[in-house]
């Protein structure tokens, strides 16, 4: 409650959770919000000349070029991109605890194998690297998910690598040793603990750059496929149509820029908050 209260005086932070709101509210209400199927192709949604069309009181944000409504597309777009960011994130944040808290408490050969491993998946580039992995799989939302994760998980070891090697040589781990307290006690009773408000601010800091992979994945037609949307492949399916309809490819581009800037601040005003030694690092 004192999080919250402190995030919704800061201006920021505040927008930042305003929009994330809206968008998680549009992401579950899309069945209802929308005022077509998003798969529908009315009769009625192209011009003469076959073209898509402008944004209008029948299609707020306009049609596609199969004459879709787009603003009920990107309803359910939203929900596709949103499961992913928040499966993929989740899974990469859960992998990375495990990685750092196993190599930074263990140490030794095991420690130093898992960090190599960890500096050698840090070595290819994400972007490369997830474009291999979607283009060898067959794409899907969960696939694209778990390649997602695959590719995210290992700057949240690093970070909690180093966070454990800290805490090991804290007093009051040595304490708990001299009193013969047992391994697991050590790291699910006093160390885990106190990487959670990292936990909690890269988890929320990494939707951001999940919703912009998924996007950039389904924009290269490697991501979600169609007929099911998603903010990237609505893009992908509208690239040709730039100069002659704009707003297919400008609503969706505003809308995943405006998550991540969100999702973002939001992170931000987390790490501030639940770490005051991090305030104003970028």
């Amino acid at each position: 409650m004192h999080v919250l209260k402190t995030m919704l005086r800061q201006p920021s932070a505040l927008f930042g959770l305003i929009i994330v709101t809206v968008v998680v509210l549009m992401a579950l209400g899309a069945p209802w919000i929308a005022p077509y199927s998003p798969d529908n192709q009315m009769f009625d949604g192209l011009s003469i000349e076959g073209a898509p069309l402008p944004p209008s009181t029948r299609f707020l944000l306009g049609t596609d070029t199969l004459g879709r409504d787009l603003f009920s597309r990107l309803l359910f777009g939203a929900r596709t991109s949103l499961v992913i960011g928040l499966v993929a994130n989740g899974i990469a944040v859960a992998i990375g605890l495990l990685v750092g808290v196993l190599s930074g408490y263990l140490r030794g050969a095991v420690g130093g194998l898992l960090m190599r491993f960890t500096d050698l998946m840090m070595a290819f580039p994400a972007l490369l690297l997830a474009i291999v992995l979607a283009a060898l799989l067959h794409p899907s939302l969960w696939i694209v998910a778990m390649v997602i994760a695959l590719v995210n998980w290992v700057q949240v070891a690093r970070i909690v690598y180093t966070e454990t090697r800290g805490l090991v040589e804290r007093d009051f781990i040595l304490a708990e040793r001299s009193l013969g307290a047992g391994h697991l006690r050590i790291l699910f009773v006093h160390i885990l603990p106190h990487l959670m408000p990292t936990a909690i601010v890269w988890g929320t800091l990494g939707i951001a750059t999940t919703v912009l992979l998924e996007a950039t994945l389904s924009f290269l037609g490697i991501g979600v496929q169609p007929p099911q949307p998603s903010w990237g492949n609505i893009i992908f399916e509208s690239q040709s149509y730039f100069q002659a309809a704009p707003w297919l490819v400008f609503f969706p581009g505003a809308i995943i820029l405006l998550t991540a800037l969100s999702f973002n601040l939001v992170g931000d005003a987390l790490r501030d908050i639940l770490d005051p030694t991090q305030r104003g690092r970028g």
